[in-house]
């Protein structure tokens, strides 16, 4: 995979750093729409601007955001996602550091979140998408007995899948971004 497409591995100390709910949607915010001013993301998002510009300078501080000079005009700050996407190690949710499993519990109720809120956006705009995408479109959930094993099996194979599909260049006729979520994990209730 090329470097800029790899995925940052997070650990403790940039998992403490992440793990806050408008440092997320900030960061989710520079990644999908490219660089934006702290007054920018506090618009966007409903918040004040000094809220705004003190969590981007704790996402700078651990790396995941930089200045953006090139957008810069006098006084205002642009900032910028500096990698495209993330990897959570599993580890952290049972290391001994309760802040740190705190965290990572934040953390991945924070992507669940966003997962929730992209679903209902599509769900309340799909009649403006041109009417080939009402096919192209999906929203499905299985249930099957696996083993541990089984179930690492099967995210690997999910994963190199749509891999498999990145290549695709940006001039591409007809092409728009889709977001794509899995999701595997052990129900609470047997088949």
């Amino acid at each position: 995979m090329p470097e800029e497409l790899r995925p940052r591995l997070l650990d403790a100390r940039s998992l403490r750093g992440l793990a806050h709910p408008l440092r997320m949607q900030l960061l989710v915010a520079l990644r999908r729409e490219g660089p934006a001013t702290a007054s920018q993301l506090a618009q966007k998002l409903g918040e004040s601007s000094g809220a705004t510009s003190y969590h981007l300078r704790q996402l700078a501080a651990h790396g995941f955001i930089e200045d953006a000079p090139e957008h810069g005009k006098g006084r205002e700050r642009w900032w910028q996602a500096v990698d495209q996407g993330l990897m959570f190690d599993e580890t952290l949710l049972r290391d001994p550091d309760p802040e740190v499993r705190g965290a990572a519990a934040v953390f991945r109720y924070e992507v669940a979140n966003v997962h929730t809120q992209e679903i209902a956006t599509w769900l309340g705009t799909q009649h403006e998408l041109p009417e080939e995408w009402d096919s192209a479109s999906d929203l499905s959930d299985f249930s099957g007995r696996l083993t541990p094993e089984m179930a690492r099996e099967l995210i690997q194979k999910m994963h190199e899948l749509i891999e498999s599909y990145r290549p695709l260049p940006e001039d591409t006729p007809g092409a728009r971004t889709v977001r794509i979520h899995t999701h595997v994990f052990p129900s609470s209730r047997t088949l």
